[in-house]
């Protein structure tokens, strides 16, 4: 068709070609960078957990001020940790020790409010055994003597007690047959320990369990 006379000829429309490739290429690119994405978000398991900012000795009351809330990726022992959501707004009582930077565990702290733990003073009948030291388990053994003066089979008093301390006298310990040790005991039983140490009852500290390097 012949333009009208002055005016230029318009010059035929072209159209776009793309290149089939080209899209399959970029469906690739958008592909692969969601999968990145989605794959990055599932690896990020990491979770708000509490560590001691300073270290904690069994008996200590502590709130959000004693800890440092981190990121830890703890996988599937989110159960055994104070996650920064747990802390009961009233405070916690430390039952073992945690050492300063580490994360606290969930079984080493109890509720404030709970009264459960006393602590009390324990005379003792002979030496330590290795493994008792501050934070550690024991078992509370007693052994009484019988109104004809016979010791009677020894037993558990006080089953999962804590090591809050070891008595000492001028920095040193005393000797093994004065050796006191403070622990940490469930309210329910502090009357039957409070008895057995008025009645003079033998008492002796067994480790709980095995710890590395025992």
């Amino acid at each position: 068709m012949t333009a009208p006379s002055g005016e230029p000829a318009r010059a035929p429309r072209r159209r776009l070609s793309v290149d089939p490739r080209l899209l399959i290429g970029l469906a690739l690119v958008a592909v692969s960078v969601a999968g990145v994405v989605a794959l990055l978000g599932a690896a990020d398991t990491s979770v708000p957990v509490y560590a001691a900012r300073e270290a904690l000795a069994p008996g200590d009351e502590i709130d959000a001020g004693d800890l440092v809330a981190v990121e830890a990726r703890i996988d599937d022992a989110e159960s055994h940790y104070l996650l920064a959501s747990a802390l009961p707004s009233s405070g916690a009582v430390v039952t073992r020790a945690v050492g300063a930077g580490e994360l606290v565990p969930l079984s080493a702290v109890g509720r404030a409010d709970s009264g459960r733990l006393a602590a009390v003073v324990l005379p003792l009948g002979g030496a330590l055994a290795e493994g008792v030291r501050e934070g550690r388990a024991v078992d509370v053994w007693v052994a009484r003597e019988s109104e004809d003066g016979r010791v009677e089979a020894p037993s558990v008093l006080v089953s999962g007690a804590t090591v809050a301390r070891i008595v000492e006298t001028d920095g040193l310990v005393v000797d093994d047959e004065a050796v006191q040790v403070e622990v940490l005991v469930p309210t329910g039983r502090l009357a039957r320990v409070i008895e057995a140490v008025a009645a003079g009852d033998v008492l002796s500290l067994v480790p709980v369990g095995l710890e590395l390097g025992e």
